[in-house]
């Protein structure tokens, strides 16, 4: 809306209207008196002003990605976890998919090793008991078998749980196109 249309519209407003007369007349007092200025000098005023407190653009934001697709991608680069689990194997005998999982396992457990520092999250070996006391998190142990609700109990370690020492996934530095791309295409010349 051009500025005289904004002049009538504000004109009406305050003549019909004692509410947004106050509110023009609120804001009138609180503007800053400015000296008279002629015309080619206030759009010349207005300019500058405009490209002084213009900020420059922000920097251009990083597509996002996934951190479970950057860890797919890592286990299939160093194991080739996705093209063994996206084979069917049916055809295959056991002593085929045993020697291939050799190679897979092998990767995957040096990848996870190195991102993550897996290690068990007790120091009770399975088959050994433990007890168990009311302050254990849910979260940190889980009760199977014939849970009672009394405190403490005592039963054998069937898994000793998994926790990480660390979690130091690659940055992922790709193109927005390519967020979704977990493994290249692979051509061979000949």
């Amino acid at each position: 809306m051009g500025r005289i249309g904004l002049a009538f519209r504000v004109f009406f407003n305050v003549l019909f209207n004692a509410q947004k007369a106050d509110q023009v007349r609120a804001l009138e007092l609180a503007a800053p008196k400015e000296e008279a200025i002629a015309p080619e000098a206030s759009a010349q005023k207005e300019v500058v002003a405009t490209s002084r407190d213009k900020s420059p653009p922000p920097p251009k934001a990083e597509p996002a990605r996934s951190d479970a697709l950057t860890l797919l991608e890592t286990l299939q680069r160093e194991a080739r976890f996705l093209d063994f689990i996206q084979e069917d194997i049916s055809s295959y005998t056991d002593q085929q998919v045993g020697g291939a999982v050799r190679d897979v396992h092998r990767g995957c457990h040096a990848a996870l090793q190195r991102l993550f520092d897996l290690k068990p999250a007790t120091d009770v070996a399975e088959g050994q008991k433990l007890t168990v006391d009311g302050n254990e998190s849910a979260a940190r142990i889980r009760l199977v078998g014939r849970v009672v609700e009394s405190r403490p109990v005592t039963g054998v370690v069937v898994h000793p749980g998994w926790q990480a020492g660390r979690c130091e996934l690659p940055v992922w530095s790709g193109a927005s196109e390519t967020k979704l791309l977990l493994a290249p295409v692979e051509v061979e010349l000949s």
